[in-house]
């Protein structure tokens, strides 16, 4: 290929020169360029390489089919890879770089692969998998090494994505895609009747085929009618989306389209660089039109072949020659549009026709405007060896071809009839159907979608058909968002001549050609015979097998001429052997564009107990837990992390503390069947739980590991207080919705979350009932009015006559004489000052997380890090809560054998045998001498206990305390290389008896 610039023609603007970088040399093109006929123009000829074998790639196409092509764009964190060039619109200052190869495009060393095609036939990746010398799995780890390596086309950048995206919903009453004659046929009909309407296109200029010169004069003037026609539209009110693709069709009229806000702007300012716009419409209109498909022969994937319909599209739109010479292989009447715009340019043009028997008036007027036609010849084999300079022909006889002169040319273009794009259709399951007589797969019938679909993506392909599809289907339209009646849309309307027999691949016999089908993937035709001889009948199989369609280009190109050999293969019609399923995006989709403003600290929500302020104002560090920023320690003066805690534990140990615990879960659960459904969801009873008390609960998977702990209270006959895990508040909510809904339909139980309603603050320490005494005076705290687990309601004084109501449970995690405060979260900030007032009288602090969890492992209470879903009732010994005599979720499949095993990791107290010792959680527990395999079991929480004066842990050994009490065993972290010898204990530490707790 040697491209040039047209001294003319072309809806570039001239006046307005680009530049830009390709690989480091600076180039310059024009405003209304791509990257790929900037590059074209400047006489590139080789793009891109291919995955497996690293062979050139040149320009291939026009469109979002490009195989060859593909390229990154930018420079560091903003650096976009995998971009198609055909695509990319030019902006100042853009740097473009080849990839996939090394080091560079130009001269690749990788393409070594290419000697060793042979060994790169279809699946050898999966055969690699059994190995050649039979040494199983350690021989394919070393392949998998350089397999892994080889994986990829660009270089995506390791820092941080910098720009911003954006996500907006919009609505409409008809969204039409694509801006071709029927898209715009299809808009006008609407918005002259007042529907809101949207029309989106994914290129960066409306009008379609009518930009390349394809669709011929229409109303005498194709370019006026175009303009005059956008004209009318946004006089009436459409909103036109250029740069927005429309990737996705979903259920009741959702489209996901990405628009492409900034791509094209030097200066994007604080504008998103993509906006992923979710449109919910009536009525879809698809005139998405079609991609031209090529025809496999000798060496066809050389820089210089490319599809007839781009050739034309650079000559009509971006006014670049693709070359000097061409010669173009047609099977249909469609190749000679192209050919003409091509001679019209001055580009010596040949047609070889695979028809004997020629169209009349259409090769009459290609040999008027100066085309050299031949009927019955085919491209044989493309000849050059880095890009093309002559192509060798022949004649078509008994199935193949045989080569019998060389024409000499840059570029040889290819017309092998069309695919309409009916992908978003068929997001919605939609099946396409092939017609013999488009020699194309086609949806005849959306069925009760609400989609119509006009002009070449129907399988209308000359304009005038096409023309009147788009107003039909914008009359179709019409009447189904005005309430009439549902008309199916008319079928194709082509007035081709399409091939009887369509050639799919020309093959010499006399030679062994390499014909590709799928360009950036490296599938020959001798790749889908392989693969058929190797069992793979299925079109889902042969796609997985030899990776045909499963390239950026997603099988546009190749798919059908796969789909052809595979059917000829096996001796069926390609209608029997269907086309694979098409998945959303249509197009790849920036994962930047789906997550929005979503990311860094707005990745998920940032939840602040509503008694933040407060925890602030005495200098409070916080913590993530959960979803939520929970206060972790309190510093004063110097002190770190270690030294607060340490104080806060013994404050609390000694005197009273506060800590907030607003963060659990809070779940109302109502109705006549509360108490009989809470009994069925915990392992332990709940059906006779007295009123005004309060139960703990463990709540068991289906497959009866621990799902959850927590306590409930019992307010009424009918209603209950649930609280959860700070981390499990929303699976115990879904959990519990799942079970009304699906097991359990007819109790009448309603189930409300509550946590961001109520705030909580525990009062834990030998003078906490002192504290509550003079805090909530209607509320007698003495242990015979307000026992261990009781439940009261009053009001909590805050002086100058104002109360707040409140609940209060007589409960403990730190394992001393603890009530939980839970108030509305608007009274949370009256309730937290007035409390640590009356703390910090009592001698007593505020203490967070760190003082929390310290406390809970002196206990030997669990947590999450207990709970982490893999441990029973027994394994951390609360077996004996769970009924012999009920049924609950998870009860039969705990009983399963290997969860009653009496060697399962069983939860444990650890110490370390050297007084000052330490030992990390997630350290792996051995028998003594041992250092290798899994262990015993693991570390699970650590502590450093001011209570005992030594550091402290929680974890699981195999067998658990009834094998290993009193014994030494070794904690080894192989992340930092440290080895700690251990002794096992009872996990309750401190007060093992809890009678400070009741007392």
């Amino acid at each position: 290929m040697s491209g040039y610039r047209l001294p003319k023609g072309g809806h570039i603007d001239r006046s307005r020169a680009l530049s830009f970088t390709w690989d480091d040399t600076r180039y310059m093109g024009f405003a209304g360029d791509t990257v790929a006929s900037a590059l074209m123009a400047r006489g590139e000829r080789i793009l891109g390489r291919s995955f497996k074998y690293h062979r050139p790639r040149g320009i291939m196409s026009a469109g979002v089919e490009e195989s060859g092509a593909v390229v990154s764009l930018g420079k560091g964190p903003t650096r976009v890879t995998n971009v198609k060039a055909t695509q990319a619109e030019l902006v100042q200052g853009l740097d473009v770089w080849g990839q996939n190869s090394w080091p560079s495009v130009r001269m690749d060393f990788g393409s070594v692969n290419n000697l060793m095609g042979r060994f790169f036939g279809a699946g050898f990746y999966y055969k690699t998998f059994f190995g050649i010398t039979g040494k199983g799995t350690w021989e394919w780890m070393q392949f998998e090494k350089v397999i892994r390596k080889a994986a990829g086309m660009g270089r995506a950048s390791d820092k941080p994505d910098p720009d911003e995206y954006e996500i907006v919903h919009d609505h409409c009453d008809v969204l039409v895609v694509g801006s071709g004659p029927a898209g715009l046929n299809a808009a006008s009909v609407l918005a002259s009747q007042g529907v809101d309407v949207i029309l989106a296109e994914q290129d960066f200029a409306i009008g379609g085929t009518i930009l390349s010169g394809l669709s011929g004069d229409i109303e005498g003037d194709a370019q006026a009618w175009l303009t005059g026609k956008v004209a009318e539209l946004n006089d009436n009110g459409v909103r036109i989306w250029p740069r927005t693709t429309a990737f996705g069709l979903y259920d009741h009229g959702v489209v996901g389209l990405i628009e492409r806000v900034t791509d094209h702007v030097e200066r994007p300012g604080d504008l998103p660089r993509e906006r992923f716009r979710i449109v919910r419409a009536q009525r879809i209109i698809l005139a998405t039109g079609a991609v031209e498909r090529p025809f496999a022969f000798g060496d066809n994937d050389r820089p210089g072949v490319m599809l007839a319909s781009a050739a034309a599209t650079y000559v009509g739109r971006y006014g670049v020659a693709p070359g000097k010479r061409a010669v173009l292989g047609v099977n249909n009447d469609s190749g000679y549009a192209s050919a003409m715009i091509l001679a019209e340019a001055g580009i010596e043009t040949t047609v070889l026709d695979a028809r004997e028997s020629l169209p009349r008036e259409t090769s009459e007027r290609a040999r008027a405007a100066g085309v050299e036609v031949h009927a019955g010849r085919v491209p044989v084999q493309a000849v050059g060896a880095r890009s093309v300079r002559a192509l060798d022909t022949g004649r078509w006889r008994n199935e193949r071809a045989l080569a019998e002169d060389r024409i000499d040319c840059d570029v040889i273009g290819v017309a092998g009839g069309w695919t309409p794009v009916m992908h978003l259709i068929s997001h919605k399951g939609i099946k396409p159907v092939w017609q013999e007589d488009l020699t194309a797969f086609v949806v005849e019938d959306p069925g009760m979608e609400p989609v119509g679909i006009a002009g070449s993506a129907a399988g209308q392909f000359d304009t005038a058909s096409v023309l009147k599809a788009g107003i039909k289907a914008g009359e179709e339209a019409l009447r189904a968002v005005q309430g009439k009646k549902h008309r199916p849309l008319p079928g194709p309307l082509s007035d081709w001549e399409a091939p009887l027999e369509p050639v799919w691949e020309i093959t010499d016999p006399g030679r062994k050609l390499k014909s590709f089908i799928d360009p950036q993937h490296d599938v020959t035709t001798s790749d889908v015979r392989l693969a058929h001889s190797e069992g793979y009948v299925s079109v889902e199989h042969l796609k997985r097998y030899t990776t045909l369609g499963m390239a950026t280009d997603q099988g546009k190109m190749g798919n059908v001429i796969g789909l052809a050999l595979m059917a000829e293969e096996s001796g069926s019609t390609i209608a029997e052997t269907g086309t694979t399923t098409f998945r959303p995006p249509y197009t790849p989709v920036s994962i930047g564009a789906l997550a929005g403003d979503e990311r860094g600290t707005h990745w998920r929500p940032t939840r602040h107990t509503p008694m933040r302020a407060e925890h602030e104002k005495l200098g409070c560090e916080f913590v993530d837990a959960g979803f939520w920023k929970r206060s972790w320690y309190y510093p004063q003066g110097s002190e770190g992390l270690a030294e607060a805690a340490m104080r806060e534990t013994k404050i609390v140990r000694g005197s009273v503390g506060m800590v907030d615990v607003s963060t659990l879960g809070k779940i109302m659960v109502q109705g006549p069947d509360a108490a009989e459904f809470l009994n069925r969801v915990y392992s332990n009873p709940f059906a006779k739980l007295p009123i005004g008390k309060a139960r703990y609960g463990l709540m068991l998977r289906d497959d009866g590991i621990v799902f959850d702990d927590g306590t409930t209270w019992r307010l009424s006959e009918t209603d209950f207080f649930m609280t959860t895990t700070t981390a499990n508040a929303g699976p115990v909510m879904l959990h519990l919705a799942n079970l009304l809904q699906t097991r359990w339909p007819d109790m009448k139980v309603h189930i409300t979350s509550v946590s961001d309603h109520w705030g909580g603050l525990a009062v834990a320490g030998p003078k906490a009932r002192e504290v509550l005494d003079a805090a909530i005076p209607d509320i007698d705290f003495d242990d015979e009015a307000f026992p261990f687990m009781g439940v009261r309601q009053g009001h909590l004084r805050c002086g100058q006559g104002q109360d707040i109501p409140v609940m209060t449970a007589r409960l403990s995690f730190s394992g001393e004489m603890a009530w939980e405060v839970m108030a509305p979260a608007d009274y949370c900030p009256a309730m937290f000052d007035a409390l640590l007032t009356r703390v910090t009288a009592a001698g007593g602090v505020p203490y967070g997380l760190e003082a929390m969890d310290c406390m809970r492992v002196e206990k030997g209470h669990v947590t999450g890090r207990e709970l982490d879903g893999r441990t029973t009732a027994d394994d951390i010994g609360l077996g004996m809560m769970a009924s012999k005599k009920k049924h609950y979720v998870g009860r039969v499949l705990a009983a399963r054998p290997d969860l009653v095993r009496e060697d399962r990791p069983r939860l444990v107290g650890l110490i370390p045998v050297e007084q000052g010792a330490r030992f990390k959680a997630g350290s792996i527990l051995f028998p003594p001498g041992e250092k290798t395999g899994h262990g015993l079991g693991h570390v699970s929480s650590i502590a450093d206990s001011p209570m005992l004066g030594s550091w402290i842990g929680l974890g699981f050994v195999s067998g658990g305390l009834a094998e290993w009490d009193g014994k030494e065993i070794t904690a080894e972290n192989p992340v930092d290389g440290e080895s700690t010898a251990v002794r096992v204990v009872s996990a309750h530490f401190f007060d093992p008896k809890g009678e400070r707790m009741h007392g």
